[in-house]
């Protein structure tokens, strides 16, 4: 069996929808013989060049046709593709945690990886390198809150939208809101504090 047909056995028993990427198949071959394979694979229609180096077996929809990866996801592939840490920033953190119902047209990730900027369709990925610091919260619902409220600036955030973020930080766990309070700037620590006592600052 050719290397291009071992990847396309092993594209037909994955889901379709997921996200392919070489280093799936480097037990196959060499990267180069990976990379034409894919490339092959991908001019004969089997799957779909989402990003540069990501591929898909796209979903089909009766109604709409083939479904593509959201930019979400293709960022989520990256990051697990080069083990990369991100957290996610600015308009993309607000709409994460569903401050606003705009969908931004340019994801900024926070990370400890090469910077680089990716096109997905009309939208694209900004990796921006940081800090270790900025990139050691534990939790999934308060390292979103930090930089949401960065993006808000000091004393900005409606009364609603405290509110809010507060009921979503007593989804967290304790010991991780905890750790992560202690990482935030003061102004961001108070508000998140009162997710520990009560609506009480």
């Amino acid at each position: 069996m050719s290397i291009e047909e071992s990847i396309m056995k092993r594209i037909e028993s994955l889901p379709q929808g997921d996200l392919l990427l070489p280093a799936d198949f480097r037990d196959l071959g060499s990267s180069e013989a990976v990379r034409l394979s894919l490339f092959r694979l991908e001019k004969q229609g089997v799957i779909s060049r989402v990003a540069q180096g990501i591929y898909v077996r796209p979903k089909e929809s009766s109604l709409l046709g083939k479904l593509m990866p959201t930019a979400e996801e293709v960022a989520e592939a990256i990051a697990r593709r080069d083990r990369i840490r991100t957290v996610p920033t600015g308009s993309y953190a607000l709409n994460a945690l569903g401050l606003s119902t705009q969908v931004p047209t340019k994801i900024v990730l926070l990370t400890d990886g090469s910077p680089r900027v990716i096109k997905v369709g009309k939208r694209t990925i900004n990796f921006k390198k940081t800090t270790p610091k900025n990139l050691l919260a534990k939790g999934k619902i308060s390292r979103l809150v930090i930089q949401a409220l960065k993006e808000l600036g000091n004393g900005r955030q409606t009364e609603a939208e405290e509110k809010k973020i507060i009921e979503l930080l007593r989804k967290e766990t304790e010991n991780d809101l905890l750790h992560d309070i202690a990482l935030a700037p003061e102004w961001i620590q108070k508000i998140m504090k009162k997710a520990l006592n009560d609506g009480k600052a």
